[in-house]
């Protein structure tokens, strides 16, 4: 039974944060779902008057112990985006927001986090592949953080901690994960993308230990959904949405115990792609942060075994 009991106003009023899964590069070039609820997660953005971007993507790590780099390269290139024209992100102008640099690194100075500015960092796909959809008109004042090469989940969890502070509204920063779900290239099905460059074609049903993480993850982000979807429905293709707080410091617990998960290396040959998740729940794992709201707003199948979920924790109402 869904609680229709209201609920007092949040304690202070903190920007969404998104958990996005960036998917193959040809997620750059096609129409997708996700594609869309990138593109209308930017529009608020700049609705509400954000001013900055920072970003965990699943392609930059470093091995300095125990910390992790910000990109300070004022003009940084962009990496080659393997099946896509390069005439979709080549002309994309963007956005380094070197300024932003020592505010963070005061952030991390303060939590104990060792940190360093990068001034060659050359930006990958998996970050301005989904700024290009966000923000098709022009790329907003963006910083890039990286991973640790340890991939301690506990670590990139206080990363996102560190960090929550400037989610107040006066900050206007919107914080992005870029990683994925269930993103295992070892156990992916080639032939389509490689053959007749079909990225999205499912020649069979994704495999049991692809669709049991995938829900695993779902129930972490959008936990209770059952509530709102009869049970005799299909989820898959609709938007849908916690009716209950999914945020707070059980939402770093349950992530982190994703990693423990007997499915999670079936899903995840490597840890990199689920960094992002870790630094999410960081940023939505504050006292402040119980109430807030978990949606998924859209989801891609790739690959046959790859799945593209878009979360988003909280709202621009305070939620």
């Amino acid at each position: 039974m869904v609680n229709n009991t209201p609920r007092a106003p949040p304690p202070e009023a903190l920007s969404p944060v998104h958990l996005f899964s960036h998917g193959s590069t040809m997620m750059l070039g096609e129409d997708s779902a996700s594609a869309r609820y990138w593109e209308r997660c930017g529009e608020e953005a700049l609705a509400h008057g954000i001013e900055h971007v920072v970003m965990m993507g699943a392609h930059w790590a470093t091995s300095l112990p125990g910390g992790i780099l910000i990109s300070a390269n004022p003009k940084p290139d962009k990496s080659p985006v393997a099946l896509v024209h390069p005439s979709k992100y080549k002309p994309y102008v963007l956005n380094p927001d070197v300024d932003y640099v020592p505010v963070l690194q005061e952030r991390f100075r303060a939590a104990g986090i060792p940190c360093e500015a990068d001034p060659t960092f050359d930006w990958i796909h998996d970050t301005y592949l989904v700024l290009i959809r966000m923000f098709p008109r022009a790329c907003p004042p963006t910083t890039i953080i990286s991973m640790n090469g340890l991939y301690d989940p506990h670590l990139h969890v206080a990363v996102g901690a560190a960090l929550r502070p400037l989610r107040a509204a006066c900050r206007k920063t919107l914080f992005i994960g870029s990683g994925g779900s269930v993103h295992n290239l070892f156990r992916n099905v080639w032939g389509p993308m490689l053959r007749y460059r079909d990225n999205f074609a499912q020649p069979t049903p994704p495999e049991p230990w692809a669709l049991d993480f995938r829900q695993e993850v779902i129930d972490t982000f959008c936990a209770g959904y059952e509530d709102h979807v009869p049970t005799d429905e299909a989820v898959y293709g609709r938007e849908i949405r916690s009716p209950r707080g999914v945020g707070g410091p059980l939402l770093r617990r349950k992530a982190t115990s994703l990693m423990k998960h007997p499915r999670y290396r079936d899903a995840h040959a490597t840890d990199d792609h689920f960094m992002a998740t870790m630094f999410v729940a960081g940023l939505c794992g504050g006292q402040g942060d119980v109430d807030a709201i978990g949606v998924l707003g859209a989801e891609d199948w790739e690959l046959t075994n790859m799945c593209n979920t878009q979360f988003t924790i909280g709202g621009w109402d305070g939620w």
